[in-house]
């Protein structure tokens, strides 16, 4: 019979184990990979051949994710053996590519053994782990179609990866010292420092100084995590005040004197993606304060490359690992640009001669029942698609938002949703952008006849789509494509109650909304509800300065007779302009935005007069909650529609509670769980009107754990079903697979 094997079964050992299993089976023919998968052709006894196909999924190597198996009955040719032909090429391309995988067991076993040609090579990979998707150039899988083209086999390396029962056949990036990259340190300066290059890193950062160091996807910035002047001297030089650091830790048992590890973050953090994982730090973590001041949670994340792994076990302590740019750059990946731009950061650079194809950020997650909650989908993750229970009839790109931009790329049952892109707010993340497309659109041969964006007019990825020929474009609400994305993230078409809590996003009635309460499914919305509408004093100013928002809201609720509050005095002087502004509506458009209410309320406790980084207000708020205190403010959720006067009754009870000296933290909890206990009731009222009782949570508001745990409990204690985010991040991460679903839904309508 001939078999047809489509899903990720490129680079991962399939045709190995095709070969070791048809030999189990005593069964001749051959498997190759071409452009759409992995295809065998097989003869031998019947039942044999039944056997020989069920174990093709029920027995695929680890990191092999079998989609799709077919198969059809053949001539027998008679001839004897099994073998591995040659990949072929053709016009169309199905087949996938593996994320970049983390150093698996037995690579690391070769990698500490001393009697290994491979002990302490620090690029030792095989068909189980290693670089994928960063140095792939085209399909199909073959070393001449990847970065590892540069770097001719020797002959060990080239028996084993001839040798169909060896691990490390046809593994792309095999090499070894003999033939692959190699490791070297420079100075700032560009001066190559004499000796092993790994022992001079770990010198330099026992010594305190910050060393660039190029990994997967793209460079590093790495230091002492435990050192209080190291830290404090790459914030300096990073421009990167206040949001935290991603912390490496040699080992699991490492990672839990800095975190508590939970259960169900154990297989997250040790997995073969090695995302950061944000946990509760221990009061006891040897961690310098600057590496997340104000922050109780910890970015942690294990070795996942060789190098990591040499480079921790020789320090013997934590590292700081945050990404090789200055803030709210892209991450350099090429070495001449690396170079130029983290010279007056870095003092030295570990550096290799592999070149990176793609860059690709560290991946982030929180834990969530037991399940990751993305809040950054990119290495370890990426491009492995999303799987949907419905087709695209039409090849789609979507553009995505504009802040933590990803694009989509979709077709047949699959949607690839791109590594994270950053902030289109520059040349360099807007010709990632672009080069990206370009990149996946060659990669899984899609060819868009649709493109979907976002209708704010001038979002760069909007003016994109709108650039593009010959194309038919599909504009989707910013709130609406956030729910449709929570709904093909959990494989449902809806209608559903959406609610979508996030900074900002454009509103067809020409305000931003950001507080919606939505009847949704994959081809289109009624708002049936949102937060009551404030002015932003100043507009963006008031996202980058959260104490206007306090302002607005203090205005909106007690006009000139505003109770006396430290957040008054800090701002007296500014206080009439801003006022002023929101009151006359110069330059101060109105908003429904859940984020802008947390900013408010988090400026009203004192934490965050000034975001330097995008949700730090919101985020401290989450921080500083007291998770002892039960109690809720009690907030009428009516008004002109549910929702509506929800962010006014919390901020009134918020102030009560400053006259009457009640701590922060509770305050700060009071008003978590009143916002989620409205939002149930604003559910429960539309479940009267619509008798929907499921409910999709999305929007970057519900990254928050404290408020989502508090709705989604409050939502199943009302019999609803709950829908949030799993596979995609809640925020603007997300929004792309949103956009290409509404598309194709639309089409099909």
């Amino acid at each position: 019979m001939h078999v047809r094997v489509e899903g990720i079964v490129q680079g991962v050992g399939f045709r190995p184990f095709v070969h070791a299993l048809a030999t189990e089976y005593d069964l001749a023919g051959f498997v190759g990979n071409d452009t759409a998968g992995v295809f065998v052709e097989v003869e031998g006894d019947g039942d044999r051949l039944t056997a020989f196909v069920a174990d093709l999924s029920r027995r695929a190597p680890t990191l092999a994710q079998v989609d799709r198996l077919t198969t059809e009955p053949v001539p027998p040719t008679g001839q004897p053996g099994f073998a591995i032909v040659t990949s072929v090429t053709g016009a169309g391309r199905d087949a996938l590519i593996s994320p970049d995988t983390a150093t698996c067991p037995d690579c690391l076993a070769e990698l500490a053994d001393p009697a290994d040609r491979r002990h302490g090579y620090p690029f030792t990979n095989c068909t189980n782990c290693g670089p994928r998707f960063t140095i792939v150039e085209d399909v199909p899988y073959d070393r001449r179609t990847t970065t590892m083209a540069e770097f001719p086999l020797c002959a060990g390396c080239a028996a084993e990866y001839a040798d169909p029962t060896n691990r490390r056949f046809h593994a792309e990036p095999v090499c070894c010292p003999a033939c692959g990259p190699a490791l070297r340190f420079v100075t700032a300066g560009g001066t190559p420092v004499p000796g092993e290059p790994l022992d001079t890193a770990v010198r330099w950062l026992r010594e305190g100084r910050i060393v660039a160091v190029k990994g997967l996807g793209g460079y590093h910035l790495a230091t002492r995590a435990d050192d209080d002047r190291a830290v404090a001297a790459l914030r300096a030089r990073k421009h990167r005040e206040e949001k935290p650091f991603a912390v490496m830790a040699a080992d699991l048992r490492a990672a839990r004197t800095l975190v508590d590890v939970p259960p169900a973050a154990e297989p997250v953090l040790t997995g073969a993606r090695r995302p950061v994982v944000l946990l509760p730090r221990r009061p006891d973590a040897p961690v310098a304060a600057a590496v997340a001041p104000g922050n109780r949670d910890l970015g942690v994340l294990l070795p996942y490359t060789p190098l990591h792994q040499l480079l921790l076990g020789r320090l013997a302590t934590p590292i700081v690992l945050t990404s090789g740019n200055v803030s709210d750059e892209p991450i350099a990946y090429r070495d001449d640009d690396a170079h130029g731009r983290l010279a007056p950061i870095a003092d030295g650079f570990l550096v290799h001669d592999r070149r990176i194809h793609v860059r690709t950020d560290d991946s982030v997650v929180r834990v969530f029942r037991g399940r990751e909650l993305p809040v950054r989908r990119s290495r370890g993750y990426v491009p492995a698609p999303i799987t949907l229970p419905w087709r695209f009839d039409r090849p789609v790109l979507a553009c995505g938002a504009e802040l933590k931009n990803t694009f989509c790329v979709a077709k047949g049952r699959r949607a690839f949703v791109s590594h994270h892109i950053g902030d289109l707010e520059n040349y360099e993340t807007l010709r990632a952008f672009t080069d990206g497309i370009a990149h996946f659109t060659r990669l899984f041969d899609v060819r868009p006849e649709v493109v979907a964006h976002d209708l704010h007019p001038e979002y760069l990825s909007t003016k994109y789509a709108r650039q593009r020929d010959d194309v038919e474009l599909c504009g989707v609400q910013h709130h609406h494509a956030h729910i449709a994305s929570c709904l093909a993230d959990n494989g449902e078409p809806g209608p559903v109650i959406g609610v979508a809590f996030d900074g900002l996003g454009y509103g067809p009635d020409d305000t931003l909304w950001g507080g919606e309460l939505l009847v949704a499914d994959l081809t289109g919305f009624e708002r049936v509800g949102h937060l009551s509408r404030v002015p932003m004093p100043g507009g963006a100013a008031a996202v980058r300065e959260p104490w206007r928002m306090a302002a607005a809201y203090l205005d909106d609720l007690y006009g000139d007779a505003v109770p006396e509050l430290p957040l008054r005095r800090r701002h007296e002087r500014q206080w009439p302009a801003v006022v002023a502004l929101a009151r006359t509506g110069t330059n101060s458009p109105r908003t429904s935005s859940a984020g802008r209410l947390f900013d408010a309320v988090s400026a009203l406790l004192g934490l965050h007069d000034r975001s330097t980084y995008e949700g730090q207000a919101a985020i401290a708020l989450e921080q500083r909650a007291d998770r002892d205190e039960r109690g809720g403010y009690p907030v009428e959720a009516g008004g002109p529609v549910p929702l509506w006067d929800a962010g006014r009754g919390l901020v009134r009870c918020v102030v009560e509670d400053l006259l009457a000296n009640v701590d922060p933290g509770r305050i700060a909890a009071r008003f978590h769980h009143g916002l989620a206990d409205a939002v149930v009731w604003a559910a429960r009222a539309v479940r009267d009107d619509t008798g929907l009782a499921t409910v999709a949570l999305s929007g970057g508001v519900f990254q928050n754990v404290l408020l989502l745990e508090a709705v989604v409990s409050g939502l199943e204690r009302n019999g609803f079903r709950v829908l949030v985010h799993s596979r995609v991040p809640p925020n603007d991460g997300g929004i792309s697979l949103g956009q290409a679903v509404v598309a194709a839904a639309r089409h099909r309508s």
